[in-house]
């Protein structure tokens, strides 16, 4: 990264990003209250460090040795402040921030009558922000697959549901993006495009979101460590777009744990992700356990392990659902889960903050 001095110009900014560009890499800029910095993005070996340094008004060039580079606490310090994270804004909603914030909805859109209902119930519950998936992934391709792989029409249909869900209960809304081909749409219509598990690889997709400038949530694959997730998250970063939100989601368990769980929640990936990174991170519940009678339990102590929030799957009805009934719990219970986690997390806050000045 490129510190610039406190009183650099915007001529000498500009030159040096000039310079950066030259040599076949990317600037990536973050202003500060006190100053610039400019990560590079590429191949470094191209560039000099000693010819960085001598350019007019740059202070110094320090090498980044993680692999998240510009996602990393030694690079954003110097622009968010030390210890401090990035808020998400969203509307007006603020993820990221010192109260946890409360994603829920279904886990497919099924109907316009179905969404809106749940859309009302997750709202009076306490939720923030109303999710539902339009292109649903699915392991097998004799299930369904939702309503987005109806046709386009179809699909522009469904995501015009949801936002107009949104609208009406005051929620920004969220679905995930599938592929490079639904990027353009989904984005016409969502506020938040979430990267599901199993495209967290999919570095062409990444770049694609990232272009769109719009809020993402990028979920941890089942079978990624903690580096590998937070270094795919940096192609999203590395198009300009830092509003990126990550979500812990569960990874593959051991031994005979899959006849128990869906997945093994890593709850530990939260408070180390919050010192590696100043990228806010929310965790899932749902699908991490894989049953609606693990939900309460999972999400408190995600809460109490500092999480910024939590995606949580809902349904009036969750044995009706055409995805994902067994995970899925009711605007009844999703209140309970809000209620008591804000009260869990008043009672962390004050050793949190305590940490973060230590």
């Amino acid at each position: 990264m490129i510190i610039m001095k406190k009183d650099a110009t915007v001529e000498e900014i500009n030159n040096v990003i000039t310079e950066v560009n030259k040599h076949g890499l990317k600037a990536d800029v973050s202003r500060g209250e006190f100053r610039t910095v400019i990560g590079l993005v590429g191949d470094e070996s191209k560039i000099s460090f000693t010819h960085l340094e001598v350019l007019p008004g740059v202070k110094e060039a320090r090498m980044v040795d993680t692999p998240y580079k510009l996602i990393s606490r030694e690079y954003s310090e110097l622009f968010v402040g030390k210890d401090e994270s990035r808020i998400v804004q969203v509307d007006d909603v603020r993820i990221g921030g010192d109260e946890p914030v409360f994603v829920a909805g279904p886990c497919a859109v099924e109907s316009k009558q179905q969404l809106f209902r749940i859309a009302g119930e997750v709202k009076a519950a306490g939720a923030h922000i109303l999710r539902g998936g339009i292109f649903k992934p699915r392991s097998s391709v004799h299930s369904f697959q939702g309503l987005g792989a109806l046709g386009d029409a179809e699909a522009r249909e469904a995501l015009s549901w949801l936002q107009e869900a949104g609208h009406k209960y005051g929620m920004p809304v969220m679905t995930e993006v599938r592929g490079e081909m639904q990027v353009d749409l989904i984005a016409e219509y969502a506020d938040i495009l979430q990267i599901g598990a199993r495209n967290m690889y999919d570095q062409d997709l990444l770049g694609r979101v990232g272009r769109t400038g719009k809020p993402v949530l990028f979920k941890r694959h089942f079978g990624a460590s903690v580096e590998e997730f937070l270094s795919f998250s940096e192609y999203i970063v590395a198009e300009g777009n830092k509003d990126v939100i990550l979500c812990e989601r569960g990874i593959v368990p051991v031994g005979k744990g899959k006849s128990f769980t869906r997945y093994t929640l890593d709850l530990s990936a939260v408070p180390v992700v919050q010192h590696e990174s100043y990228l806010p991170i929310v965790v899932d519940p749902s699908h991490a356990a894989g049953r609606r009678d693990l939900i309460f339990d999972m999400s408190c102590a995600a809460i109490a392990a500092g999480a910024s929030g939590l995606v949580i799957e809902t349904h009036y009805n969750p044995s009706e659902a055409k995805v994902d009934a067994q995970q899925m719990i009711t605007a009844d219970e999703l209140k309970e889960v809000i209620d008591t986690c804000k009260q869990i997390s008043q009672m962390v806050k004050p050793h949190r903050q305590r940490v973060r000045a230590a």
